[in-house]
């Protein structure tokens, strides 16, 4: 579909499914390739980044392991910078490599707090690997060595990323059209 209508918004066509999927192959072949041996524990971030890390999993070729997190920052369209953890981690994160799966960096204020409360279980390292990054949107220094997409300041959904809890099963991604 060239166009959807989500609730009160129209959204076009942005990175279709199998741009997706392609981009996502070739992360995880590099992931793979810089993971082996470390017996990494990936990190997904609910609820947006469920798809992405369900097709990054499956690409992998290294041996992994899969842990959920929810946080919250988003309201709408827009951030609104207070950040929550709502589900926490129970595995045991000292000495292993830690890998947040999200599905969008926007301001990073999000993930900068995520890093500082995963650094508190102990991992030998944490590494990001994002679907989507908005550099001109970043408030804090992040370095994000696995990064499928560097997209605009556009609001964009589907793919596991919604709109007041719509959209999220789209197959490909979307932005909102003003």
């Amino acid at each position: 579909m060239e166009t959807v209508r989500i609730l009160d918004r129209q959204f076009r066509l942005y990175l279709s499914e199998s741009e997706i999927q392609s981009r996502i192959h070739t992360i995880a072949q590099q992931m793979s390739k810089e993971l082996e041996g470390k017996n990494p524990l990936f990190v997904a971030v609910l609820n947006g980044a469920f798809v992405f890390a369900a097709d990054l999993l499956r690409e992998m070729t290294t041996p992994t392991e899969i842990s959920f997190i929810k946080i919250a920052s988003y309201q709408g369209t827009t951030s609104t910078g207070n950040v929550s953890d709502i589900i926490g981690l129970n595995e045991d994160l000292s000495g292993r490599t830690v890998v947040i799966v999200e599905d969008i960096i926007d301001s990073g204020l999000s993930m900068t707090h995520l890093i500082n409360s995963l650094r508190r279980l102990n991992p030998a390292e944490i590494k990001i690997c994002a679907l989507l990054v908005k550099p001109g949107n970043l408030k804090v220094d992040l370095d994000i060595p696995y990064c499928c997409f560097r997209i605009p300041n556009d609001f964009i959904v589907g793919y596991g990323l919604d709109y007041d809890r719509y959209g999220r099963g789209l197959r490909d991604i979307y932005v909102v059209e003003e």
